[in-house]
């Protein structure tokens, strides 16, 4: 009887996850603007990639509510979210990341509690980037995205954490958009967020996170008038 050939265990490639972070990035800095009809082989061209990689990463972007797919007429860029959209999803970020504050506060070790504190402590664009320089804002961005995202990991649920990432997208969809100025505001509320979360304090971490969505909600619907 002849044995079953033995598989060799597949490497797997980060070709997928380059071109998709690549047209990701593409949409959230609105090279691709909103309602833009995606061209798949002049963005493989662009990436010097065949259309495969460029298709399955437009296929996670949808799944991602990035980009739309409309039969016979291919891939548009999402259009921004309207002003009721974005306080349906700010009313989703409260209960998803309070709940996610909560959880960190309960279960993080040591260690991660010590992480999160001091990325508050390193943060210092939070604390407001220069009004109208848009590089200063995307590393606002890019922290605050890294912060929610450690107290979400934190939480140790990655289907929580992972709903939790597809809102921030949405959000950061709009950045371009956001009132530079009002933004200063955001370091503090991130540090009494993450001296609760070290503190194991679950009430005071969740209702820290629950504060600091209201006012970021508020900062950002001024962009809306």
């Amino acid at each position: 009887m002849t044995g079953r050939a033995r598989i060799s265990p597949v490497r797997r490639s980060t070709l997928g996850d380059d071109v998709y972070e690549a047209i990701k990035t593409l949409v959230m800095e609105h090279t691709l603007a909103p309602g833009d009809r995606v061209n798949i082989d002049a963005l493989a061209r662009e990436l010097e990639v065949s259309p495969t990689p460029v298709r399955e990463a437009l296929a996670r972007l949808e799944s991602d509510g990035l980009v739309r797919k409309r039969a016979l007429a291919g891939y548009t860029v999402s259009p921004l979210l309207s002003k009721r959209e974005f306080i349906d999803m700010f009313d989703m970020r409260l209960v998803l990341e309070g709940t996610s504050a909560r959880w960190a506060a309960e279960r993080a070790d040591d260690a991660t509690r010590d992480a999160i504190v001091a990325e508050t402590e390193q943060a210092a664009p939070l604390d407001g980037p220069a009004p109208g320089d848009r590089a200063s804002y995307a590393t606002f961005t890019a922290l605050d995205a890294r912060f929610h995202d450690l107290v979400a990991s934190a939480a140790d649920n990655p289907l929580l954490r992972d709903g939790i990432t597809r809102l921030h997208a949405h959000l950061h969809l709009h950045r371009l958009y956001f009132p530079y100025a009002k933004s200063g505001a955001t370091g503090d509320e991130h540090r009494r967020i993450a001296a609760a979360i070290r503190a194991a304090d679950p009430d005071a971490a969740e209702a820290a996170m629950r504060a600091h969505l209201v006012e970021g909600r508020k900062r950002h619907l001024v962009a809306f008038d």
